[in-house]
C-alpha cells in the first residue's frame, strides 16, 4: 500500500539553522526558508508578481491575512502588509482578485494594477452563513478558470452518531447532517452576497476535505479527505490498535458535480481495497457498503491529516512532475499506541488525472526528531501549498509559522 521510493530519489539532507528542521529532498532540489515566526500559517497563495499570501489561524496583532512582498527582489521579503479581522484557512488568487474564508464565510480584495489591494479593512463579502460547529470548521476554497468558487463544508462530527465520538451510539440514518456539511458547495466567485442556501452541493460524503485544487489538464476539481477516528476505540472486538493506526485510508479523488463519497456509511480499507460499511451502520471490518459511492485514487495510510492539495504545473521541475499532485501531511495525533505518522509532503505521479505511479515522500523531515508520539514534539507541520511564478514550490508550516520555497538545479 505504502511504497516510499526512497532508493530512486537519493535524498539529500539540507543543513538548516539551530531552528528550524534539516528537510530531506530528491536529489537537484534545494529549500530556503523565507520567513518564519509568522503564527499559524494555514493556506497560502504566491502572486505572478512573487507576492506570498498567508491566511493565519489565530489573529497575530488583531489581523488575519499577511501579505509578504520582497520588493527589490533580493530574495527577502522585507515588505510586510497586515490585514482582515478574522481567522480561517483557506486563501486564493483569481483575476485581480485575493479570496480568503474564515470559517463561517469567503470575501475578497481587489488589487490594482501595482498589485497592491484596494481598501484591506472593507473587503468584499462573496459567500456568508456557512456551517460552523467548530469541529472540521475551516473553509478551504479553490476556483475554477471560468469563476466557479468550490467550498469545504466540513462534517461538525466523527461518523455521524446519534452522540457524537460516544462508543456504543448508532449512526444516524440517513445522515442529517449531509443537508448541510459533509461535502463541497460551489458558488460563483464574481457574485457578492450570497448566502448558504444560493450555493449547490457539488459533491457530498465528504467528512472533511481541507485540500483541493482544480486540474486544469482535465477540468475537473480535486480533493484529499480526512478519515474517520476510532474504529480501534469503540469497537477493539473487530479492531486491533495496529488496525485502528492504520485505518480508515486518507483518501485522493477527482469529484464531479454530484458525486458521493460514501461518508459517514463506508469508509476507505486499502488493505481489503473496498469501501466497508461502518461498524455504527451494521458493518463488521469485512462488510461492502454504500455501492454508489465513488472510489478513490490513492488511499494513504490512516489518519496522516492532508491539508493541502497542488498540482504541479511550472516548468522549473523535471518532467516527471508535471501535473502531477503534491500533498501536504500535517501530521496523525491518534495512531497510538504507535508512532504518529504524516509531516512530510508527498508527490503523486499523474497523467490525465490519473495516478501514473506509487506515491512517494517528497519533502521530509519536518518533526525535526524522526519519529513522534505527539504531534506537539514536531518542530514542524506542513500545512499549505502553493506554486510561485518560477515553478518554484511553497511549504507553509503552522507549528511555528515557517514558509519555505523548493527550487530545483540540474547542475
Amino acid at each position: 500500500m505504502r511504497k516510499i521510493i526512497v532508493s530512486l530519489i537519493s535524498l539529500i539532507t539540507l543543513q538548516a539553522s539551530a531552528q528550524q528542521a534539516d528537510i530531506q529532498l530528491p536529489k537537484g532540489f534545494a529549500i530556503t526558508n523565507i520567513t518564519k515566526d509568522k503564527g499559524r500559517v494555514r493556506h497560502i497563495a504566491v502572486h505572478n508578481n512573487g507576492d506570498l499570501y498567508l491566511k493565519l489561524e489565530n489573529l497575530r496583532y488583531g489581523k488575519g491575512i499577511l501579505r509578504l512582498r520582497d520588493a527589490d527582489k533580493d530574495g527577502v521579503y522585507e515588505d510586510t502588509l497586515a490585514f482582515g479581522n478574522y481567522i480561517g484557512t483557506g486563501i486564493a488568487l483569481h483575476k485581480n482578485y485575493l479570496y480568503a474564508s474564515s470559517n463561517s464565510a469567503v470575501f475578497r480584495y481587489q488589487l490594482d494594477a501595482a498589485n497592491n489591494i484596494i481598501n484591506p479593512d472593507q473587503p468584499e463579502r462573496v459567500v456568508y452563513g456557512l456551517v460552523d460547529k467548530r469541529q472540521h470548521a475551516s473553509k478551504s476554497i479553490a476556483i475554477d478558470p471560468k469563476g466557479n468558487l468550490y467550498v469545504n463544508i466540513g462534517a461538525p462530527s466523527n461518523v455521524c452518531q446519534e452522540r457524537d465520538r460516544m462508543q456504543g451510539s448508532k449512526g444516524m440514518m440517513p445522515c442529517p447532517i449531509l443537508d448541510s456539511a459533509g461535502g463541497i458547495w460551489k458558488f460563483r466567485a464574481d457574485k457578492l452576497e450570497q448566502s448558504y442556501a444560493e450555493g449547490v452541493r457539488y459533491a457530498t460524503g465528504l467528512r472533511n476535505v481541507v485540500g483541493l485544487d482544480w486540474n486544469t489538464e482535465v477540468n475537473e476539481l480535486f480533493v484529499t479527505v480526512h478519515g474517520r477516528d476510532m474504529l480501534y476505540q469503540h469497537f477493539p472486538e473487530l479492531y486491533d490498535a495496529k488496525a485502528g493506526a492504520e485505518l480508515p485510508a486518507e483518501t485522493f479523488y477527482m469529484v464531479k458535480q454530484g458525486d458521493n463519497v460514501g461518508w459517514p456509511y463506508v469508509y476507505w480499507d486499502p488493505f481489503q481495497n473496498k469501501k466497508i460499511l461502518s461498524p455504527e451502520y451494521g458493518g463488521d471490518g469485512k462488510k461492502e457498503g454504500a455501492p454508489d459511492a465513488i472510489k478513490p485514487l490513492v488511499g494513504f495510510p490512516g489518519h496522516l491529516a492532508p491539508n493541502a492539495l497542488l498540482f504541479y504545473t511550472g516548468n522549473q521541475f523535471p518532467e516527471k512532475y508535471r501535473n502531477g499532485a503534491f500533498i501536504a501531511f500535517h501530521g496523525s495525533w491518534n495512531r497510538n499506541p504507535q508512532v504518529q505518522e504524516g509531516f512530510y509532503v508527498v508527490f503523486v505521479p499523474m497523467k490525465n488525472g490519473q495516478p501514473t505511479g506509487d506515491w512517494e515522500i517528497f519533502a521530509d523531515g519536518f518533526t525535526g526528531k524522526g519519529k513522534v508520539s505527539n504531534p506537539r514534539d514536531a518542530m514542524h507541520r506542513p500545512c499549505g501549498l502553493a506554486m510561485g511564478p518560477d515553478g518554484s514550490l511553497y511549504v507553509s508550516d503552522d507549528a511555528k509559522g515557517y514558509v519555505w520555497k523548493i527550487s530545483y538545479s540540474a547542475k
